[in-house]
């Protein structure tokens, strides 16, 4: 009996060598780079799992999650993801007019960033509100959230699994840093992760484009990509 190859084919038949020369031409593709070995000593680190090529709102529907994080504004929500699956849920009583105005109510008190619950029976959304003065979602203003969603998280188990947006892409809640431009995605996920969250967080299908960039499935991400910028190996 002929002896069974090191690497596994990922296909049947000869979809292997397909894809291998379909590669150049996907529009939507990805590098996934595994960011440690495996170890019989699992590392206990905390971390944000990435879900690089899955389909949030399908996750959330199939009951794959508790709580969702994600934006809201007091203006228009229309395009935003809360919507969406407001009405995908049968049981949720929300629509954009009830989101939207919920949100009203709370955008004028006070000078800082809120942390907004709205209850749709299978998930709860803990939906970021920026300041009524800010024209903007801030890097510094997601972090404020973030502790305020940790803490939240962490009072309720209940809210467990979560998972997150990028918070990247957006229109009508654009995110921004201190030099006002999007930040990376690293930028977002160190935020997130210093201020204690470690859900999953789906980053936006425009993000599945990078086929030629090696990607990490989770963050920290691992000390190789320090090193390489740093000059080493």
């Amino acid at each position: 009996m002929p002896l069974q190859e090191t690497r596994p084919q990922m296909y049947d038949g000869q979809g292997d060598a397909l894809m291998e020369m379909e590669h150049e031409e996907l529009a939507d593709r990805i590098t996934i780079m595994p960011d440690a070995l495996p170890s019989k000593t699992p590392d206990e680190t905390p971390r944000v799992r990435i879900m690089w090529g899955q389909h949030l709102l399908e996750d959330l529907l199939a009951g794959r999650y508790r709580s969702l994080v994600c934006a809201v504004n007091a203006d228009d929500n229309s395009r935003g993801i809360i919507t969406q699956l407001a009405s995908l849920l049968p049981t949720s009583q929300w629509d954009e007019a009830s989101i939207t105005l919920y949100a009203r109510q709370f955008a004028q008190a006070g000078e800082r960033v809120k942390v907004l619950k709205y209850d749709m029976d299978m998930v709860e959304v803990l939906a970021v509100l920026r300041p009524a003065r800010s024209q903007h979602l801030s890097l510094q203003q997601l972090g404020e959230a973030f502790e305020i969603v940790s803490e939240m998280i962490l009072r309720k188990q209940g809210r467990l699994p979560s998972a997150s947006v990028s918070f990247l892409g957006a229109r009508a809640n654009l995110l921004i840093d201190e030099q006002g431009r999007e930040p990376s995605f690293e930028a977002v996920l160190r935020t997130m992760h210093e201020r204690g969250y470690t859900g999953d967080v789906y980053p936006s299908p425009a993000m599945w484009h990078f086929g030629k960039i090696g990607l990490f499935p989770r963050f920290p991400f691992s000390p190789a990509l320090d090193r390489m910028r740093d000059g080493g190996f």
